[in-house]
């Protein structure tokens, strides 16, 4: 494609009038030319070797095919056209999928029009943008601390040793304890880390490092 050549565009969207009203974003712009839409992501992987887009704009939740599964289907069917991930949600796990299925971008349906053309522009050159809300659920999402449980210091003992397999006997006899009182511990443990079992316990302890594992 020659510098002079528009962008071929394509639009997958379930809402019709998601859809008409980037067309008409669309013809705003000499250099962005509309060539094609689909309702869903099936119907996108058949439209797309048929009009052979240079970027697409990707809703993400949508019926019979989502939009990041769409998108990892065009990436590999189709590797030269890029994906732009287009919706109005900014929630961590569907940033993380559409970036995971191969959308170079993420942007949010209230976009700037001018913000918008110019993330096509970028995905046209291979680059990427994401919305700067998204951005920031991500970076929330790194920087969250772990949960505090309020477990008091004999109820770590005690964890520490469930994690390493021990009884409650066994528990009892190496912290000079009742059964009684580990039981009592033991329920304790459970209560505040929400869970049911000492399998769970174990498990979620590992996970968010609550203990040391010697």
């Amino acid at each position: 494609m020659t510098q002079q050549e528009p962008i071929r565009v394509m639009i997958v969207d379930d809402h019709l009038m998601v859809r008409d009203g980037l067309k008409v974003f669309l013809s705003v712009y000499d250099d962005l030319d509309f060539v094609g839409e689909a309702s869903d992501g099936q119907t996108a992987l058949e439209v797309c070797k048929r009009v052979r887009p240079d970027v697409i704009l990707m809703d993400i939740i949508m019926p019979n095919m989502d939009g990041p599964t769409a998108t990892r289907k065009l990436r590999a069917e189709c590797p030269t056209v890029q994906v732009i991930a287009l919706t109005s949600f900014a929630e961590k796990d569907l940033v993380q999928q559409a970036i995971r299925s191969g959308a170079i971008a993420y942007v949010l349906k209230d976009v700037d029009p001018v913000k918008l053309a110019d993330a096509i522009r970028d995905a046209n050159h291979g680059k990427g943008s994401i919305d700067t809300t998204a951005a920031k659920v991500l970076l929330d999402t790194e920087i969250q601390p772990a949960p505090d449980y309020n477990l008091t210091q004999r109820e770590e003992e005690i964890l520490a040793l469930v994690v390493k397999g021990k009884t409650n006997r066994e528990i009892a006899g190496q912290l000079t304890l009742s059964v009684g009182t580990v039981r009592f511990h033991v329920s304790n443990i459970l209560s505040k880390l929400g869970v049911s079992n000492r399998t769970e316990a174990v498990s979620l302890a590992l996970k968010n490092d609550l203990i040391e594992v010697d």
